[in-house]
C-alpha cells in the first residue's frame, strides 16, 4: 500500500501529490490549496452526475435487451419508435454553426495526417511530436510501396538500385505537386535563386520556372547553391534538401539528397485506449510525459545500432523567405491529449467517503493544469499558438454525456483561472448513441468543439453489445461490409460540415491497422481525404509521411465545399444491426472465426496484463502484424460473447480455441526475454484468465468495455 496525503477532503497517493506539488504547480498562478480544494469541490458536485449517466447507460441497455427478447423478428420501424420512446434517440436540434474561437490552423485550416500514441512511452511520444516533418525517401525506401524485385531488396546496407526506385517515385510525385513550366524534376540539374525568383536548370541547358511561382516560399544556405528549398502545396510544406557529398545527393543530377514532407500536423497523446494505466504509479508516468511535452523539455535516452543518444523535441524550421526575410515553419506536431471517458475510476485519489474518483475528472484537471505551462510558461505557445488546450474526450454516449464533459471543462477553467472555452473538446464519434444523435452532441459543446472522429472498432464493439440479444452477428470481417458502417462514416462528415466544421475544426477518420503494409494503405486510405475528412489516423511517423501524399492529391477544403449540398444519408440506416443472414456455418468456419478472435485477444491481453503494454503490433493468426488496442479487444471479445449468447458456439469450443491459440501466441513471443508463457499451466496465468473473462463475462460488461476487467487483472499482476 503506497502512502497517501490528505488535503481538501481528498486522500491522494503521495507519488501523484508530490509530482503535482513539486513539478507541475511551481511557476503557475494557482496555489496548492486552491487547486486541490477546487478539485475536491468540483468532484463533490459532479461525481453523482457521473454515476447517474452510467446508470442511464445500464438502464437503456436493459430496456433494449428486453425489447429484443420480446421481438425476435427485427422490424426497423418498430425498433426506431421504441428507441425514441425510451429516450435513446433524442429530439433533433435546429441548424446551428459551431462558434469555437482561438483554434490553431493545424486543426481549423489545414488537412493532414494525425498520429495517436501512448503517452506513457516517452520515445513514442517524442517520435510523434517530431513527426511534423518526415523524409519521403526514408518512408518509401523502408516500405513495401517500392517492390523488392529486380535487385531492389531492402535488406542489408543501402541498396542503390532500391534507392533509385525511391528517387524515381518521388520525382514523379514532385512533377504533380510542384509542376514546372517546361520539363520535369527528373532532368533538373540545378535550382537557384536569381533576382528573387527560383530558376530551374534542365539537363538540356534550358532554364524554366515553377508553373506556380507562389509555391516557392524560401530557402536555406546560399542563393546560388541552396542547402534546401521550401515549397507549399494544398497548405502543406515540402522541403527539397541538397547535399552533393552524400551518397544519394552525389547520384542525383541536381544533388537532391532528400525530400522532406510536412506530415503529422497533429498528434493525440493518449491517456486512454493505448496505455495500461491502472493506478497512481502509472498515471504519474503519463502526466510526467505530458508535462515534458508542454514544457518542451521531454527527453529520452535511445540506443540504436550500438550507439546511445538523447532524443528531444525538434525546434522550428528556420529559413529565408522569398522576400529575403527571416521566417520559420512549425517543427512539431500540434498536440491534443486524450483523457479517459466517463466510466473508470482510479485509486490515485479517493474522495472523503473513500471512493475512487472518476478518472475522467482527474484527467480533466491534471492534464489541463499541466497544459497551462504551454499557455503562460517560458515556452509559451510551443504547442498552441492560439492559446488553447486540446482534449479529446472518448466513449461518450449521447448528448447528455457531452453536456457533462462541457460542464466539467467549465469547472476546470473556473478553478484554474482560465478564460471560458480555453479548453477545446474533441468528440469521438465511436459509440452508437452518439452516432445517432451526433448533431445534438456537437450542439452541447458548440463553443469548444474542435474535432469529431469516427472510430470503427469501438463503434463496432458498441454495436455488438447494444444489440447483443438481437441475434448472432455476422462474421467479424464481414461486419464492415454491412449497411450501417457506410451510413455511419458518411453521417459523421455530413453532420460536421452541416455544423460549420469546414475551416473551423477537424473531421477525422480512423486508424490504418496494418503498419507493415503501406502499399495497401496508399491504395485505400486516400478515400478518407476524398470523403471530406481533413485528418485521419496513422500508426507511425512513416505512415504519416506517406499518408501526407494523399492530402497533396486531394484538396480537402474544396472537397468539403463540393459535399455541402449532397443528399444526406438516411439516419435510419445507422440502426441496421449487422446480424448474420444465415448462421449455417460449418464447424470449420466457426472454429476459424473463434481461433482468429481468440488469437488476437490473447496476443494483446498477455502484453497488457504481464508487461503493461497498452498498444502494440500483434501478429494475427496468419502472422500479419496488426495494431491492437482496447478498441480491437472490445470488438473481438464482444463478438465471441455474442456467438455464445446465441449458441453459435459452446463454452467448451471457446475454451479449446483459447488454449490452442495460447500455445501459438507463446510461440510468436518466444523471442521476448520478458514474456511469460500462458501454456500449458493456463490456470496459473493471470493474462490467460483475463482473456477468458473478457469473453465469458463479456455480455455483462458495461457497454462491452474491456477496462474494468483489464484493470482488475493488471492490478492483480502488479501485486503478485
Amino acid at each position: 500500500m503506497s502512502s497517501r496525503t490528505s488535503i481538501a477532503n481528498l486522500s491522494i497517493d503521495k507519488a501523484l501529490f508530490d509530482f503535482v506539488e513539486q513539478e507541475v504547480l511551481p511557476g503557475l498562478p494557482i496555489s496548492s490549496t486552491a487547486f486541490w480544494q477546487g478539485f475536491s469541490n468540483v468532484n463533490d458536485k459532479l461525481a453523482n452526475q457521473n454515476r447517474a449517466l452510467l446508470a442511464k447507460r445500464d438502464d437503456l441497455q436493459s430496456q433494449i435487451d428486453a425489447w429484443h427478447l420480446d421481438n425476435p423478428q427485427f422490424d426497423l420501424a418498430r425498433y426506431k419508435a421504441f428507441l425514441q420512446q425510451i429516450g435513446y434517440l433524442n429530439e433533433p436540434v435546429a441548424d446551428f454553426t459551431i462558434g469555437t474561437q482561438n483554434v490553431d490552423k493545424e486543426i481549423a485550416q489545414l488537412a493532414g495526417p494525425q498520429l495517436v500514441v501512448p503517452i506513457m512511452n516517452a520515445r513514442f511520444a517524442l517520435n510523434a511530436v517530431n513527426a511534423r516533418w518526415g523524409s519521403l525517401y526514408d518512408a518509401l525506401y523502408g516500405s513495401n510501396i517500392i517492390s523488392e524485385t529486380d535487385g531492389a531488396e531492402k535488406s542489408g546496407g543501402y541498396n542503390p538500385v532500391r534507392g533509385q526506385k525511391v528517387v524515381d517515385y518521388a520525382k514523379q510525385w514532385l512533377n504533380e505537386a510542384l509542376p514546372l513550366v517546361n520539363g520535369n524534376h527528373e532532368t533538373v540539374t540545378h535550382y537557384a535563386i536569381v533576382q528573387g525568383q527560383l530558376i530551374v536548370s534542365q539537363a538540356s541547358g534550358e532554364q524554366t520556372l515553377l508553373a506556380d511561382q507562389s509555391q516557392w516560399l524560401g530557402y536555406t544556405g546560399d542563393k546560388a547553391a541552396p542547402s534546401s528549398l521550401i515549397f507549399t502545396h494544398n497548405g502543406l510544406h515540402i522541403e527539397l534538401c541538397f547535399d552533393a557529398q552524400s551518397p544519394i545527393g552525389q547520384a542525383d543530377t541536381a544533388n537532391i539528397s532528400d525530400i522532406l514532407l510536412e506530415s503529422a500536423l497533429t498528434t493525440i497523446m493518449d491517456c486512454e485506449d493505448s496505455v495500461a494505466a491502472v493506478d497512481a504509479e502509472d498515471k504519474v508516468i503519463a502526466y510526467k510525459n505530458w508535462l515534458g511535452l508542454m514544457k518542451a523539455d521531454l527527453t529520452e535516452s535511445v540506443s540504436k545500432n550500438g550507439k546511445t543518444f538523447t532524443r528531444k523535441m525538434h525546434q522550428d524550421k528556420a529559413y529565408i523567405n522569398s522576400q529575403d526575410q527571416s521566417a520559420s515553419l512549425r517543427g512539431r506536431s500540434l498536440m491534443f491529449v486524450r483523457n479517459v471517458g466517463h466510466l473508470m475510476t482510479n485509486p490515485a485519489i479517493l474522495d472523503q467517503d473513500g471512493n475512487e474518483v472518476f478518472e475522467g475528472i482527474m484527467d480533466g484537471f491534471i492534464t489541463s493544469l499541466i497544459a497551462m505551462h504551454d499557455l503562460q510558461g517560458p515556452t509559451q505557445g510551443t504547442n498552441s499558438k492560439a492559446g488553447s488546450i486540446y482534449i479529446v474526450k472518448p466513449k461518450m454516449h449521447g448528448p447528455e454525456e457531452v453536456r457533462f464533459a462541457n460542464e466539467l471543462f467549465n469547472s476546470v477553467e473556473d478553478v484554474l483561472g482560465l478564460e471560458r472555452h480555453t479548453i477545446k473538446m474533441g468528440i469521438m464519434d465511436e459509440e452508437r448513441r452518439t452516432s445517432v444523435n451526433l448533431k445534438q452532441c456537437i450542439f452541447e459543446a458548440k463553443e469548444r468543439v474542435v474535432f469529431i472522429n469516427t472510430g470503427f472498432l469501438d463503434r463496432t464493439g458498441d454495436e455488438i453489445h447494444t444489440s447483443m440479444l438481437a441475434g448472432p452477428m455476422t462474421r467479424k470481417n464481414d461486419i464492415k461490409l454491412t449497411k450501417w458502417i457506410g451510413a455511419y462514416e458518411q453521417n459523421n462528415v455530413d453532420v460536421g460540415l452541416g455544423c460549420g466544421f469546414s475551416q473551423r475544426a477537424q473531421i477525422g477518420k480512423g486508424m490504418w491497422p496494418v503498419p507493415d503494409d503501406m502499399a495497401s494503405m496508399m491504395t485505400t486510405k486516400i478515400a478518407h481525404a476524398q470523403s471530406g475528412a481533413n485528418t485521419a489516423w496513422v500508426p507511425s511517423p512513416t505512415a504519416a509521411t506517406l499518408h501526407a501524399l494523399h492530402y497533396h492529391q486531394v484538396n480537402v477544403a474544396e472537397q468539403q465545399q463540393g459535399l455541402l449540398n449532397r443528399t444526406p444519408i438516411n439516419p435510419d440506416d445507422m440502426l441496421n444491426i449487422p446480424l448474420a443472414d444465415d448462421v449455417n456455418w460449418s464447424q470449420a468456419e466457426i472454429e476459424n472465426e473463434l481461433d482468429n478472435n481468440a488469437q488476437g485477444i490473447l496476443g494483446y491481453v498477455v502484453r497488457w496484463i504481464d508487461q503493461g503494454v497498452g498498444c502494440s503490433k500483434v501478429p494475427d493468426i496468419n502472422n500479419v502484424g496488426l495494431m491492437e488496442d482496447r478498441a480491437t479487444l472490445r470488438i473481438s471479445s464482444q463478438h465471441i460473447a455474442n456467438w455464445l449468447a446465441h449458441q453459435v458456439c459452446s463454452k467448451e469450443q471457446v475454451q479449446q480455441s483459447l488454449e490452442k491459440m495460447a500455445v501459438i501466441v507463446d510461440q510468436q513471443n518466444s523471442h521476448d526475454a520478458n514474456y511469460q508463457a500462458m501454456a500449458p499451466n493456463f490456470s496459473a496465468s493471470i493474462a490467460f484468465k483475463a482473456a477468458s473473462a473478457l469473453i465469458f463475462e463479456g455480455k455483462a460488461q458495461p457497454s462491452g468495455y474491456t477496462e474494468p476487467l483489464l484493470h482488475a487483472f493488471r492490478r492483480e499482476k502488479k501485486a503478485s
